[in-house]
């Protein structure tokens, strides 16, 4: 038996590192090290800053991270790139949120799947919960900038001073972040369905094309830089979520399928928060949601809980909370936790009982 857990631990870690580090953590820690290094502090500030507007603020990060096509841990490094570059703490956890959530590419295959309806719910649902959520960690966290990261950290020790050395961001920068936005994004947009060396190939021509340029454009002192914060968020994060995702393949090799199916049917508050719970803790890379809620659904879970799922199973997972914790802080990652499983639950008892 024990045996039998170890091996479903190692094949889900066998399987998150095949599918998920090359083509989606990789270009991810990249542009987390080239947003710290490359974007201007002042341009954060003013758009994401403590001191925006925060209903601006809030709608400019909801909106932009549904063009992320990121998971619940690829979105980590992008969040906390922009949270430690001077975004505030809401317009950081609303990005955290949304791009896993409610990504344009999730959502397009949810509405092939599941049709347009919990398309409709899953929009709506995850702007209210991203709104709730940028209020309740801005109000509980009211700090005006983020804390100092950890001074055992080398290279992150410096979190500020490749953004704070200049007033605006030059032509040279903005080109390698859309470059490098391209290539976190390219590889599931433009290859939706096939093999998956197909995406590597996407993203390898990319990659090249990034340092293509940024050898071309940039000085060799702002790439060590850039490669030193890149480096930084790798060994803050990256053991975290390979401990995580052996974590989830022991936890899902003990969970009795008969029960889970039997326990989610309905449209309960119960119902909802097991759904949620299960999201919570389990990991679903972008895209693999939609296809696992609608098996479960012709076994009769719910379609509150389904949505309840929708939302949670991408959003969040035990390696995004363990990594959560170790950027942001545990009492963050706490606040945040809690504050997502409490809104899941009840939207998937509202959308149960009263939109389906």
């Amino acid at each position: 038996m024990l045996w039998e857990l170890i091996r479903a631990g190692l094949i889900a870690l066998q399987d998150y590192i095949a599918l998920h580090v090359v083509t989606c953590l990789i270009p991810a820690f990249l542009l987390a090290g080239a947003m710290v290094t490359f974007v201007s502090k002042e341009t954060i500030i003013y758009y994401l800053g403590a001191t925006a507007q925060k209903l601006k603020a809030f709608a400019l990060a909801a909106g932009g991270s549904f063009f992320v096509a990121a998971c619940s841990c690829t979105v980590i490094p992008v969040s906390s790139g922009l949270y430690y570059a001077g975004a505030a703490i809401g317009a950081a956890f609303i990005i955290l949120w949304v791009a896993p959530a409610a990504n344009i590419l999730a959502l397009t295959y949810t509405g092939a799947i599941l049709g347009s309806t919990m398309v409709f719910v899953r929009i709506i649902a995850a702007l209210v919960m991203a709104f709730v959520v940028g209020w309740v960690m801005t109000v509980v966290f009211s700090s005006p900038s983020p804390p100092a990261p950890l001074p055992s950290e080398g290279e992150g020790s410096r979190r500020g001073e490749g953004a704070d050395r200049r007033k605006l961001m030059g032509r040279a920068d903005v080109t390698l972040l859309v470059l490098l936005v391209i290539s976190l994004l390219a590889p599931n947009y433009l290859v939706q369905k096939g093999p998956y060396w197909a995406k590597v190939f996407v993203w390898a021509i990319a990659t090249v094309i990034v340092f293509s340029y940024a050898f071309w454009a940039k000085p060799k002192e702002e790439l060590k830089r850039w490669m030193g914060e890149t480096w930084w968020f790798v060994r803050l994060i990256f053991p975290l979520l390979l401990a995580g995702v052996f974590v989830v393949g022991v936890i899902g090799k003990l969970l009795p399928e008969e029960w889970v199916r039997s326990a989610l049917g309905g449209s309960s508050l119960g119902a909802s928060f097991l759904a949620t719970i299960l999201g919570s803790v389990s990991y679903f890379a972008t895209m693999t949601e939609a296809p696992f809620v609608d098996t479960l659904m012709k076994l009769g879970m719910g379609p509150g809980p389904a949505v309840a799922l929708l939302l949670t199973g991408p959003g969040l997972s035990l390696p995004n909370w363990l990594a959560i914790a170790r950027v942001f802080g545990i009492k963050k990652a706490i606040v945040y936790v809690v504050t997502i499983i409490i809104l899941g639950t009840l939207v998937g008892w509202f959308a149960g009982n009263f939109i389906f």
